[in-house]
């Protein structure tokens, strides 16, 4: 009788199933072990359900900031110049309802793919029980939520449980003022005044949204400027806009406590001072989910942050055991923790696998304008870690840009002196996230700028602005060894 691999998957978020469908393509018995629903936070309460509701904010934004240069008149509810009241608004509660419907039938088209590769989808919590048989299995016991157990065996498995918000312990979230990111869903009406504390990538696209949704926004970042990990080019474009459109962000203050007075809260700053608002969201970062899931007893070494060490093919220190996902805490991406994912599988199944390359990740800030990069960065650039030259090119000339009003943002890419490949760029812009994929290929493939610039563009268009920008380093390449 044929032996048929057995693989058991704890969590099913983009690393969990994605990985599902690699294993059973492959011809393996798959489990898959989740108690919240296939596509895990990432599908149920981050990824798209924020995406969903900056969609609207984003149709908000655009309408805004440019109906009066395209020369839009709404009926008759267009203000007065000297009266700024807006033409449009929004209704929040049915925005959350279709961003929870979304979501929702988003996680059960996940779960339709994954039973139907042949996958087996258990509901309910799993952790490891004790060390690795003699003959290399592991043992994974699923409790449910009515409290029954059934133990599955399994010769590899995958950790994908993914992480939840940070709380501070002078600042936790009741549900209704005091929220962090997973409970803005529940909201009905719009805050009239919005604290955001924390200005990373979660922060910043919330306020950015809820400022285009007709809040008043408050931002507050300990750091010097918003999206400190992001391009300091493209960081300081979103700030001037922020600041632009009314956001008061508060740079250098960060945030000690926050509670409720009344139908307020109220949070107090490190050094005192206390700002107020009707509503306070907190985003100050994650938490891996790597408790109560016996991963030290079964030799899993965990980092002091609390996240599992895995090596490039996402093996973990204990045989027969991966982890894939915000787990581990090499890249909070869906994108990633899928990759980590199918690896896991190919690796353990015997396939072709390459190692995770992390130079070659593409991500994207959902804000307006979104801010989209790959590869190297300006920060590897000024520390010496890479030579490369660059160059950056405003939208403002753009005429595409110039037709759709779009007045900020720009696209920047780097590139190896005398070769000329491609090591990364970034694109400000709006859907960025779309325009950055021709550069993501040309530095996962070693493009060079001449090969970007030869390359047809449709005129006008947002992505001419790319080969312009080869063409000027590919010019001040040849320039410079002539």
């Amino acid at each position: 009788m044929e032996y048929v691999t057995r693989i058991v998957i704890i969590g099913g978020g983009p690393g969990g199933y994605e990985a599902a469908l690699v294993a059973a393509q492959l011809g393996a018995e798959v489990t898959v072990v989740d108690c919240d629903g296939l596509g895990g936070a990432s599908v149920l309460t981050d990824c798209v359900p924020s995406k969903t509701l900056i969609a609207t904010a984003e149709v908000m934004t655009t309408f805004d900031s440019s109906h009066e240069e395209l020369g839009i008149i709404v009926a008759d509810d267009t203000p007065h110049k000297e009266q700024p009241a807006r033409v449009v608004g929004v209704d929040l509660g049915k925005v959350n309802r279709r961003v929870k419907r979304l979501a929702l039938a988003q996680s059960h088209d996940i779960t339709a793919a994954v039973t139907r590769a042949g996958a087996r989808v258990v509901r309910g919590r799993g952790r490891l029980e004790g060390v690795q048989a003699l003959d290399g299995s592991r043992k994974v016991v699923v409790t449910a939520a009515d409290g029954s157990e059934e133990t599955l065996t399994a010769d590899a498995v995958l950790i994908a449980t993914g992480g939840h918000p940070r709380e501070l312990p002078d600042a936790k979230p009741d549900g209704e003022r005091i929220l962090n990111w997973t409970q803005v869903y529940d909201l009905t009406e719009l805050p009239e005044e919005l604290i955001v504390v924390g200005s990373g990538v979660t922060g910043a696209e919330f306020a950015g949204a809820y400022q285009a949704l007709g809040s008043k926004v408050t931002l507050v970042s300990s750091r010097d400027r918003v999206l400190p990990g992001e391009d300091p080019d493209a960081a300081a474009v979103l700030e001037e806009v922020f600041r632009r459109r009314g956001m008061n962000v508060m740079a250098r203050s960060r945030a000690a406590a926050a509670k409720r007075v009344g139908d307020r809260v109220e949070v107090t700053l490190a050094d005192g001072r206390v700002i107020t608002g009707t509503h306070c969201l907190m985003a100050v970062g994650a938490v891996p989910n790597t408790e109560n899931l016996g991963l030290e007893e079964a030799g899993v070494r965990l980092r002091e942050s609390g996240h599992i060490w895995t090596d490039k093919v996402s093996r973990t220190t204990a045989p027969g055991v991966y982890a894939a996902g915000d787990v581990t805490g090499v890249f909070a991406l869906a994108s990633v923790a899928a990759m980590q994912g199918r690896i896991a599988m190919y690796h353990f199944l015997g396939d072709a696998v390459a190692p995770l390359d992390l130079k070659t990740v593409c991500s994207n800030v959902f804000t307006d304008p979104e801010i989209a990069t790959v590869g190297y960065t300006q920060a590897d650039v000024d520390a010496g870690r890479i030579d490369a030259r660059c160059v950056k090119l405003p939208l403002l000339r753009n005429p595409r840009a110039k037709m759709h009003g779009i007045r900020d943002g720009f696209v920047k890419i780097f590139c190896r002196p005398g070769t000329g490949i491609v090591v990364g760029g970034v694109v400000v812009a709006p859907r960025a996230s779309e325009l950055i994929h021709p550069i993501s290929i040309a530095v996962d493939n070693n493009l060079t700028v001449e090969q970007i610039a030869n390359a047809f563009t449709v005129y006008p268009s947002l992505s001419g602005s790319i080969a312009e920008v080869a063409r000027q380093l590919h010019t001040r390449k040849v320039t410079a060894e002539a």
